[in-house]
């Protein structure tokens, strides 16, 4: 698929849970990584306001395990410490493809849309593990990015057949990627089959709920906003020195 990028993320822990059970009390950990999750990792290796990352599939290589934890989160009434059990997955790797596409909703930064030196330093920073820090859905679940074909290697579930997880959340679209200037959630019904799972897109879910209206941030040039092409020109001479 044009401008696609395919890579690799694993950790030692994952937390993929429904932004519902976020605050205080009790997690417990989806078997499958969220589409939300896996756009927010693709957004850690390489985003701007210009394009917008769609999620084609994941393939889970490694078989689903979780593991219990006691942890001492703080409350959010009064700052101390309470106890609770968290359940994470155990030693989880997906193989990622997805793809970026413009955003319409932004024609404030249509002059930024040169797309072979957008897709040219996406694949950069895929080699170089991403430009911020990757999170296998919580802050405390640290993951790591590498380069990789997506069909490459042997996986747990790639002879295992059809698995369906039921309702499941599949992410938020923000007030700038609709023309409605909304804040969205929405929810999907994922299947698996030999251990691919094939994302519908954000405007197909089953259930699309709206939360608020809200706005969108400006970006201005030179001042919080830097084009892809003077940042393509600084990575060429970096890489010519």
């Amino acid at each position: 698929m044009r401008n696609q990028i395919e890579f690799k993320v694993y950790g030692k822990y994952a937390l993929f849970t429904d932004p519902v059970t976020r605050i205080g009390g009790e997690k417990f950990t989806y078997q499958i990584p969220t589409y939300q999750a896996l756009k927010g990792i693709v957004e850690s290796i390489y985003w701007k306001p210009t394009i917008t990352w769609y999620i084609d599939e994941v393939r889970v290589m490694n078989a689903i395990q979780t593991e219990v934890k006691g942890v001492r989160p703080i409350k959010y009434q009064d700052d101390s410490n309470d106890l609770a059990y968290y359940t994470y997955l155990r030693e989880p790797m997906y193989h990622v493809r997805a793809h970026f596409e413009f955003n319409e909703n932004r024609p404030d930064l249509a002059y930024d849309r040169n797309e072979e030196k957008h897709h040219n330093i996406a694949k950069r920073c895929v080699k170089r593990g991403g430009r911020r820090d990757i999170y296998l859905g919580t802050r405390e679940c640290q993951g790591y990015v590498e380069y990789c074909e997506f069909d490459s290697g042997s996986g747990f579930y790639d002879s295992y057949g059809e698995i369906s997880f039921g309702p499941m959340f599949h992410g938020f679209t923000y007030p700038d990627e609709n023309s409605v200037g909304e804040l969205q959630a929405r929810i999907w019904r994922p299947t698996m089959k030999d251990g691919k799972i094939q994302f519908v897109r954000p405007g197909n879910c089953e259930i699309i709920r709206s939360i608020r209206k809200d706005s969108v941030k400006s970006f201005e040039e030179n001042i919080n906003f830097k084009s892809v092409d003077d940042e393509y020109g600084e990575i060429f001479k970096e890489v010519n020195r």
